[in-house]
């Protein structure tokens, strides 16, 4: 005697498989569902993971506020000469960790080959102070390969533009500012201003494409001396213990420093791709969970199919006595359990795709012979991701309720038959 109830052992029984139409359908409702979990976990998890990732690396190379000085009458930004007095000001405030003074220029860089001509590139110049810098940032961190070392003439340079120029550590590079150029258009010709000659001693890798190629390193006393800066800095940057507190400080910070500054933070600086990122992962979720209303509908039509097919036993049921209710129980199971072995198994799918998704990546890449996932375009080197319990709760009982409700209209159908019509039509 089976301990199940009287509901659940039929529908377990109907539904073990069967050389019948109803059991293909079934069989394709049940992929249906298994899909779209499957993809739905696979693509939301990809792209939570791209929104952390991304945040992580913001957050790690960049900091998370900069203070300029306001130029009242242009609206625009001046170098800043008191930095020093505004730096004990700023670090007085609780949820500040680290402020750091930083100067930052776009320059024109040239190689300096044994042979032919140097390429050329125009990135952008930060000049650091490392006692400082290393509280708000692990730009001296992500160094791989050569030093940190910023003494004199020397600077650090970003992995891809390093290769892109083809130059490593020990090499010399010319570096031509604006500053000189400004100068030599003022004299008409008659001041030539030699380029800066600048040692590489390490390259870092930020995990960023953007920063690898556009951003290169030097003290600030050579910065300084590039741009004819005399001491002053282009801006204050600070971290925060807790980034996400960064509006708030912003508001106190300028408040307190008055409008003679502006302060821009992380979130603002990045509004357009961050905003992007989010609205993205929104879209994807409503559009791929169209493949699991296509499978509602799947099981929905087998359940149908299985009413007509399975009267004559409904009407017997409802001739010896079942209620209604346990005839809506009895069909609302089944597509319960055609739920949950769709969800269980799209689950576990998902996951593991999750799991070998790089290892996929790079055996599509060599099959297909395209760099499917280019760096240059995406940020990153591999394909991120992050498992997260609230979406996974999401996707699988959203899936579920949906199997579940496909069910209701053939449930109440089978639960309105007659005994006697239902033997009769038989």
């Amino acid at each position: 005697m089976s301990r199940l109830p009287f509901e659940f052992f039929l529908a377990l029984r109907y539904l073990r498989p069967k050389r019948t139409f109803v059991s293909v359908i079934t069989l394709i409702s049940v992929l249906g569902v298994t899909l779209g979990v499957a993809v739905l976990i696979i693509v939301i998890s990809v792209m939570t993971g791209f929104d952390k990732q991304l945040q992580e690396r913001l957050l790690g190379f960049d900091s998370h506020m900069k203070i300029f000085q306001r130029n009242l009458e242009t609206a625009g930004t001046e170098p800043l000469d008191n930095w020093q007095d505004v730096l004990k000001l700023v670090k007085e405030h609780p949820d500040v960790v680290g402020v750091a003074p930083t100067v930052l220029s776009k320059v024109m860089i040239e190689t300096q080959p044994d042979a032919g001509s140097g390429l050329i590139e125009a990135p952008i110049i930060r000049g650091i102070a490392p006692e400082f810098e290393a509280t708000v940032s692990d730009l001296l961190k992500d160094v791989v390969y050569g030093e940190p070392d910023l003494a004199g003439h020397s600077m650090i340079m970003g992995i891809d533009l390093a290769s892109l120029l083809r130059v490593r550590v020990g090499d010399r590079v010319a570096v031509y500012s604006h500053h000189a150029l400004l100068r030599m258009k003022e004299s008409k010709g008659e001041e030539i201003v030699p380029a800066d000659d600048f040692l590489i001693t390490g390259i870092f890798d930020a995990g960023m494409w953007d920063y690898n190629y556009n951003v290169v390193a030097m003290s600030l006393g050579s910065a300084q001396g590039l741009l004819g800066m005399d001491g002053s800095v282009s801006a204050l940057t600070v971290r925060l213990n807790d980034p996400m507190k960064v509006s708030r400080v912003q508001a106190e910070l300028q408040l307190k420093l008055g409008a003679h500054y502006r302060i821009t933070t992380w979130m603002q600086e990045n509004s357009v791709i961050l905003t992007a990122l989010q609205v993205e992962k929104n879209m994807m979720f409503y559009i791929l969970f169209f493949i699991m209303i296509v499978a509602a509908f799947g099981i929905m039509n087998s359940q149908i199919t299985f009413v007509v097919q399975k009267t004559r036993e409904i009407g017997m049921l409802k001739a010896l006595g079942t209620s209604r209710l346990s005839i809506v129980v009895l069909f609302l199971t089944q597509s319960f359990v055609v739920g949950v072995v769709g969800v269980s198994v799209g689950f576990g799918m998902g996951i593991l795709m999750l799991k070998y998704r790089n290892e996929f990546l790079d055996v599509m890449n060599r099959w297909t012979g395209l760099e499917l996932f280019p760096a240059s375009t995406y940020q990153f080197s591999r394909l991120p991701a992050v498992i997260d319990s609230g979406d996974i709760t999401i996707i699988c009982g959203s899936a579920l309720i949906i199997c579940v409700l496909a069910g209701v209209i053939p449930a109440w159908t089978a639960a309105r038959l007659r005994p006697v019509q239902a033997l009769r039509n038989d």
